[in-house]
């Protein structure tokens, strides 16, 4: 079976072949919107190209033939004249000067036929694809519309009989078309600009440029039709290309330094070449093979060829090159050091005028100390004072500072100083005159002292030369007289100490309270007793706590043993005790205090009011007064105690049995308000005392609300409930004046926190209440509770959390206020 209905036969021999060129007639059909397009039938989809069809619907074959009809009339087509080969090797040369074909002009022959696949055209769309339309027809779609172009128009802003563009100007003259040569892509032929726009918009186009080194390169490629050889073009380098090449090159050396030690074997050629560099690889090219060229069939042979002539040249060119780039390097290196050595000697005369200044400037000083020694010979007329040597230093240390500091101070001070000192101080009895000295040596202070050292320790005695001077001939002195000094008679060294604390060195005096007096002072309490000795141990103690302060620590154990041995039998009737205590109420720290007192002073005290007899017709007061006289030593709170048992439960007693004995209610009054007038107000104020005295009005009032008290002295209910109302708001009044006061210390604590701007916590507060009450309030070191930190707020250990005061009780811990706490310290 023949499948020529299907691929075609070829026109000459009948041979079945497929077409598979792109012709013109493809390129104009590919972007055709409106070609017909076939519909392919439910059979063909099902049987392919076997499908059965009409004959007017037969599917062209792929090459776009279809089988030969022979039934048909014969026709001729004229194939014109034929040209000469010169005129067509001219023509398919000229391609750059191609004209467009138009549609008709294109024989049929060469026109691809119709597919029934979609490539039909209907005859309005043969124009469509070759060349452009004309230009008559051009809008006559609008005479079948209803105007909606106009419309669209309109809509944008467009007003009949106006312009348009952004400012309504229009344009006068049409938008220009320009017709491409050939058949080629946009710009393939040049810049397709006209006339009118490069008037509107005369911009330079970059294009053009482009396109004009495009076709030079391009012409590059092509043979040229004279047949004619190339000029050779010579490229030239100036001696300024040479150096920035060497420049450059230079800048990269040190990256490629590595890469020029590598051993390259290059196996491109026909042999195998080694080089020890990559620069060599590049050099290759530049060595003419020795080998012949072989020639070929078209291939003239050359008429001067010298390979080594050429590669000598080369060489020198390469030589003279590197020369060229040495010399300049050379030469950039020479003015390089130029300028160094330039500044290294504007340097080295800065240095030399400095050097020279320094040299002058050590001359003198070297004169001026040799005169000094000069001046200390044993035979000199006129010998060298302390003051004229302090003058001497003071001119050093103004005209020549830098030579005074860089110089050796300490050697300078002790050979020229230190003789002179120790004549100054030969003659000298601390105890007896204080001061001698002081106003010279601060003098030195200034001169010698090294300011850059903080020197509180033996080891700067080496770099500091006051602080030697002052160890080695000041302190020998205060040695002697210290050895023989009495330590109860201590106003002397007091006051010579207090004289010179702020000239002699930190780090001397405390030598001297360390190592000189606290040994004395201490051997002198060992030997004290307090029963025996008619000077107080504080006269000769206290004066020391300005200087010693804390260093006087140790010994108040042993005071505190030996006054509490001779208070064992002691009376609370002799009042040498409460002399011998008082000056040593400060100096103790409260804790102690307080343990001192309660252990030694507030049994005897308890003692002597058991001893208190409660008479109301006949009573003795003296016990009472030994014991309220120690108010001010003992704490408040353990004054208090002492009256909640051994005085009120006596003296309510007596109350109780003179009230159930028809008493007169008068002598009961004043009776009662002579015993509250025995105590302070400080006393009065505390809780519990307030408690035992409203007890005692309870106690009256109950005796003379029965009838039998009632009607045996008429006018006594009314007195006794006028004495409670009384007693009642004198304490109502005293209370509102505590807290008016406290309201006025807070508003003006306040008033201090805020021009300080210093915010006051919880913690702050409970502070400020101890300083006010005179309560101890410190924390417990090592100590806390559920991380919270303990404190001692008198005898009583508290934490705060949350700004909450918890107490320890018995077995746990108590919130309380803070009122409350202060009651329960004092």
């Amino acid at each position: 079976m023949s499948m020529s209905h299907l691929y075609g036969t070829d026109g000459d021999d009948g041979v079945e072949m497929e077409s598979f060129e792109v012709s013109d007639w493809d390129l104009q059909n590919e972007f055709n919107p409106h070609r017909q397009r076939h519909r392919q039938t439910k059979e063909e989809a099902t049987y392919g190209v076997w499908a059965e069809r009409d004959s007017d619907e037969e599917r062209p074959s792929f090459g776009g033939k279809r089988s030969r009809d022979y039934s048909a009339p014969v026709s001729f087509v004229s194939a014109g004249l034929r040209k000469s080969a010169a005129e067509e090797i001219s023509d398919e040369d000229s391609d750059d000067d191609e004209k467009p074909v138009k549609q008709e002009e294109i024989p049929k022959e060469f026109v691809p036929k119709k597919l029934k696949t979609g490539g039909n055209f209907k005859p309005s769309q043969k124009g469509f694809a070759g060349g452009s339309k004309s230009f008559v027809d051009f809008g006559s779609w609008e005479r079948h519309t209803k105007g909606i172009g106009q419309k669209l128009l309109q809509k944008m802003g467009y007003v009949p009989g106006r312009g348009l563009g952004k400012n309504a100007q229009g344009i006068i003259n049409p938008i220009e078309a320009k017709q491409r040569k050939g058949k080629g892509a946009v710009g393939a032929y040049g810049s397709e600009r006209t006339t009118q726009s490069l008037q509107d918009f005369p911009v330079v186009d970059s294009e053009e440029e482009a396109e004009e080194e495009f076709q030079k390169e391009l012409s590059q490629w092509r043979k040229d039709p004279n047949g004619g050889k190339k000029k050779p073009k010579y490229s030239y380098k100036t001696v300024e290309e040479l150096k920035a090449k060497g420049r450059i090159s230079k800048q990269l050396a040190a990256p490629q330094k590595e890469l020029s030690q590598v051993k390259v074997i290059d196996m491109t050629g026909r042999e195998q070449k080694v080089y020890y560099s990559y620069s060599q690889i590049s050099h290759k090219h530049n060595i003419p093979d020795d080998s012949p060229q072989p020639l070929g069939k078209d291939s003239k042979p050359q008429g001067f060829a010298l390979p080594e002539l050429e590669h000598n040249l080369q060489l020198l060119i390469d030589i003279t090159e590197q020369e060229i780039i040495q010399s300049d390097r050379q030469l950039q290196y020479e003015r390089d050091m130029v300028v160094n050595l330039s500044h290294e000697i504007q340097k080295m005369a800065e240095v030399l005028s400095h050097e020279e200044k320094a040299i002058s400037n050590l001359s003198k000083v070297l004169d001026m100390v040799e005169e000094c020694e000069r001046r200390m010979q044993p035979g000199c007329e006129n010998p060298l004072t302390l003051d004229e040597c302090a003058k001497i230093f003071e001119t050093l240390q103004d005209k020549y500072y830098e030579e005074y500091r860089m110089s050796d101070r300490v050697d300078l001070a002790v050979a020229i100083v230190y003789p002179l000192m120790k004549e100054y101080f030969k003659n000298w009895d601390p105890l007896k005159d204080c001061t001698y000295g002081t106003e010279i040596i601060a003098k030195w202070k200034s001169l010698l002292e090294n300011d850059q050292l903080l020197s509180h320790s033996g080891q700067d005695l080496s770099t500091d030369a006051f602080h030697r001077l002052m160890w080695e001939i000041w302190m020998p002195y205060v040695r002697n007289i210290v050895a023989r000094w009495q330590p109860r008679n201590c106003g002397s060294m007091v006051d010579f100490l207090d004289s010179w604390v702020n000239v002699v060195p930190v780090w001397i005096l405390d030598n001297i309270l360390d190592q000189l007096i606290f040994p004395k002072l201490q051997k002198e309490v060992e030997s004290w007793n307090p029963l025996t000795d008619t000077v107080p141990i504080h006269s000769w103690i206290h004066p020391w706590l300005p200087l010693m302060q804390a260093r006087l620590e140790p010994l108040y154990s042993p005071i505190r043993n030996k006054l509490a041995n001779a208070l064992q039998k002691w009376h609370p009737s002799d009042s040498s005790a409460k002399l011998i205590l008082q000056p040593w109420k400060d100096v103790f720290t409260p804790g102690s205090w307080e343990a001192f007192m309660v252990k030694n002073i507030v049994p005897k005290l308890g003692m002597c009011l058991n001893e208190l007899i409660i008479n109301p017709h006949q009573q003795h007061m003296d016990a009472f007064y030994w014991v309220i006289d120690w108010e001010g030593m003992i704490s408040v709170s353990s004054l208090v105690g002492l009256l909640e048992k051994h005085f009120f439960p006596k003296w309510l007693q007596v109350l109780c049995s003179w009230l159930s004995n028809s008493p007169n209610y008068e002598e009961i009054t004043k009776w009662y308000l002579g015993w509250k007038s025995m105590f302070s107000d400080q006393v009065l104020a505390h809780p519990s005392i307030k408690d035992k005295f409203n007890e005692a009005l309870d106690i009256m009032n109950r005796a003379v609300s029965s009838s039998v008290g009632g009607y045996m002295q008429p006018g006594a209910r009314e007195n006794i409930a006028y004495l409670t109302h009384t007693e009642r708001r004198k304490d109502f009044q005293y209370e509102a004046m505590q807290e008016r006061r406290e309201a006025e210390n807070m508003a003006q604590r306040g008033i201090g926190a805020a021009a300080g701007s210093v915010p006051m916590n919880f913690k702050d507060l409970i502070q400020t209440k101890a300083e006010e009450h005179n309560i101890v309030f410190m924390p417990v070191i090592g100590k806390r509770h559920e991380g919270k930190q303990l404190y001692t707020f008198g005898r009583i250990v508290i934490y705060i959390d949350r700004g909450v005061v918890f107490v320890q009780g018995e077995k746990t811990w108590v919130p309380t206020s803070l009122q409350s706490l202060i009651d329960m310290a004092k």
